[in-house]
């Protein structure tokens, strides 16, 4: 039994766009997520990611990206944030991530069991050094344990741009 043309030529036209448009995501030089046990975040859960820059002209997108249950208490979510460059040198900053609006809808995708958020840490990022960075979410709320907060991941997404040298 052979299938007649036009079904032939009507599959390969299918596949031809599903590959076109399963190439044209987002791309990360890196990603990684971390599930906090019990999702329960405390003071002592120190979250590193680690991760290589090779060129130093490239310009990143930083993103945070956080799962955490719809029962979660309050809006926004405070975290330290510290990068460690290859050269030893660390910066740090304090970062509210607001998870929701004021009246108190999520922001992201959400479920019955769980929300999905994703915010810019820094948007158009470039590393001055080659070599292996850390960033470390350390949480800076008023309370040693947060619950609620499922995983967090650290994603550096190429922008496909590069830095004006001057």
């Amino acid at each position: 039994m052979s299938l007649p043309v036009s079904r032939i030529f009507s599959f390969l036209c299918f596949a031809t766009l599903l590959f076109a448009l399963s190439s044209c995501g987002k791309s990360y030089l890196y990603e990684e997520r971390i599930d906090l046990p019990d999702a329960q975040w405390t003071y002592q859960d120190s979250l590193e990611y680690q991760f290589e820059v090779s060129d130093t002209n490239k310009l990143y997108n930083i993103l945070v990206s956080l799962e955490h249950s719809p029962e979660f208490k309050t809006q926004n979510l405070y975290t330290r944030i510290a990068t460690t460059f290859p050269d030893g040198n660390r910066l740090s900053k304090v970062v509210s991530l607001e998870l929701a609006d004021k009246v108190g809808f999520w922001y992201g995708d959400c479920n019955s069991e769980t929300c999905l958020f994703e915010a810019p840490i820094q948007g158009n990022a470039y590393f001055n050094q080659q070599g292996q960075y850390t960033i470390t979410l350390v949480q800076h709320m008023r309370k040693d344990s947060i619950n609620g907060i499922q995983a967090i991941a650290i994603k550096l997404e190429d922008t496909g741009q590069t830095r004006q040298l001057q």
